[in-house]
C-alpha cells in the first residue's frame, strides 16, 4: 500500500493543472470588453470602480462555474494536487490586489488601480501557471506586461490596458486554450 500511495502521489506531482477553461475565459474577455466602455461613461472615478468591481465579481462567478465544468469533462477534481498547487500560487498575488485596491481607493489613488490589478492578477497566472499548460505562464507575462504600461503610461490608458488585458488577453488565450487543450 505504501509504493502505491507513493506511485501515486509521484504521478499527482507530475500533472498539470488541466481544468484551466478556455471558453469561460472567452466569456470573462467578453464581460470585460462589455464593461470597458461602461466603466469609462462613468462621471466619477468612484463609480468607475464600482463597474469594474462588479465586473470582478461576476468574472469569480464566471470562472469558478467554467472551472468546474471542465474538471467533471476532464475527469479530475477541481482540488486535486495540481489544482490546490494552482490555487495556493495564484491567491497571495490576488489578496494583495484586494488590500491594495481597498487601500489605493481610501487613498484616493484610484488612477493606480489598473496597473496594480493587471500587473497581480498576471503574477498570479504566472505562479498558477506553473502548475498549468504551458500557454497560461505567457498569458501572465502578457497582463504583466500590461499593467506595466498602465502604471508607466499616461492614465487614461488605464481603462484601455483593463479592456485589452481582461478583454482581449482573455479572449485570445481563452481561444488558444479551448482549441488546444479541450475547451
Amino acid at each position: 500500500m505504501d509504493n502505491l500511495r507513493y506511485i501515486r502521489d509521484t504521478m499527482e506531482r507530475a500533472t498539470f493543472f488541466t481544468a484551466v477553461p478556455g471558453w469561460g475565459l472567452v466569456v470573462l474577455g467578453c464581460s470585460a470588453l462589455i464593461a470597458t466602455p461602461l466603466a469609462a461613461s462613468q462621471p466619477t472615478s468612484q463609480r468607475w470602480l464600482a463597474v469594474w468591481l462588479i465586473e470582478a465579481g461576476i468574472a469569480l462567478v464566471v470562472a469558478m462555474i467554467a472551472m468546474g465544468r471542465k474538471a467533471r469533462r476532464v475527469g479530475v477534481p477541481v482540488f486535486s494536487r495540481p489544482g490546490r498547487r494552482f490555487a495556493l500560487s495564484f491567491s497571495p498575488p490576488m489578496a494583495a490586489g484586494l488590500l491594495l485596491t481597498v487601500e489605493l481607493a481610501r487613498a484616493g489613488l484610484i488612477h493606480f488601480l489598473p496597473g496594480a490589478w493587471l500587473l497581480l492578477f498576471g503574477a498570479g497566472v504566472m505562479n498558477g501557471g506553473a502548475f498549468s499548460v504551458r500557454v497560461v505562464p505567457v498569458l501572465g507575462l502578457c497582463f504583466m506586461v500590461l499593467g506595466s504600461a498602465a502604471l508607466l503610461g499616461p492614465q487614461s490608458w488605464g481603462n484601455w490596458c483593463l479592456a485589452a488585458g481582461f478583454g482581449g488577453l482573455h479572449v485570445l488565450f481563452g481561444l488558444i486554450i479551448a482549441r488546444r487543450y479541450g475547451g
